[in-house]
């Protein structure tokens, strides 16, 4: 199966489709890693928040690692300059790896300053353990942000991103400023694919609901990390790279009306809260 990827700044290729592995651990991380890994998925992502580091470390042990794109991110109560530092040493020992192929802030965080923790993602760029770093769950006005106090260029802005919240304003900012957008909860974790446009342009293209979305993402040019546990779900949902959406399909897709976000950020939490 060939999966279209976006180039970064700096050349790398971040395939479109990878494994999201949010609330999943132990045994069953290993699995679904293992899995996708074995049915074709070039791309994992993972984060310190996730507590799952360890475990998908020890899958990649069994792999090429030159072979696969590595994301991780780091909480937003750890992005003073030498918490960013320690986070990321203690991700990459986790993982089992020198390098991180992108390295997010998972969370803004308006108790710290941007430009701090910026410097210190430039820092672990320059020493060559993150390749490329970006940011998740930024509005366009902090990316906006984000964009004119860092020196090194914002490859990522990972955010939820699906039919049911279609944010088309932000993507085209992405666009213009080179930034890729990548979906997280890209099926609404799983609220999507009842959608009855879904499910009738799924059955026009005998395709799952699942296959339909992934690819209405991967055709607007997003990476798409969709998570599972379900070796058969994870092998369809890989099952993107070989056909396509018409325009008026597209179309539909993009003009449904129902709007509903599937996670928030709890701002109480003392970690600002990892909800995905």
């Amino acid at each position: 199966m060939s999966i279209p990827s976006r180039t970064l700044p700096n050349g790398d290729e971040i395939p479109q489709v990878g494994a999201g592995t949010w609330d999943i651990g132990g045994e069953t991380v290993k699995e679904s890693v293992g899995a996708a890994l074995d049915a074709g998925y070039a791309h994992v992502d993972t984060a310190e928040g996730y507590e799952n580091e360890a475990e998908i470390g020890e899958v990649l042990a069994e792999y090429d690692r030159e072979e696969i794109f590595l994301t991780s991110k780091v909480l937003p109560s750890n992005l003073h300059y030498e918490s960013v530092l320690e986070s990321c040493e203690a991700s990459l020992d986790r993982l089992g790896t020198d390098y991180l192929d992108l390295y997010l802030i998972h969370w803004p965080n308006p108790t710290i300053s941007l430009r701090e923790t910026m410097q210190a993602l430039e820092r672990l760029h320059e020493e060559g353990k993150v390749r490329n770093i970006g940011v998740s769950n930024f509005s366009k006005y902090q990316l906006m942000f984000a964009l004119k106090v860092a020196d090194v260029p914002i490859a990522v802005n990972q955010v939820e991103f699906h039919p049911w919240l279609y944010q088309e304003d932000l993507l085209e900012y992405c666009e213009d400023n080179d930034v890729v957008l990548t979906a997280a909860a890209p099926l609404a974790r799983t609220e999507v694919l009842e959608d009855p446009v879904i499910r009738d342009v799924a059955e026009e293209y005998d395709r799952t609901p699942a296959q339909v979305v992934l690819r209405w993402q991967v055709q607007k040019g997003v990476v798409t990390i969709p998570k599972s546990s379900t070796p058969e779900h994870i092998r369809s949902n890989f099952e993107v790279g070989d056909w396509e959406l018409d325009a008026d399909d597209v179309g539909r897709i993009d003009d449904i009306d129902t709007e509903k976000r599937v996670y928030m950020i709890d701002v109480d939490d003392e970690t600002y809260g990892i909800p995905r």
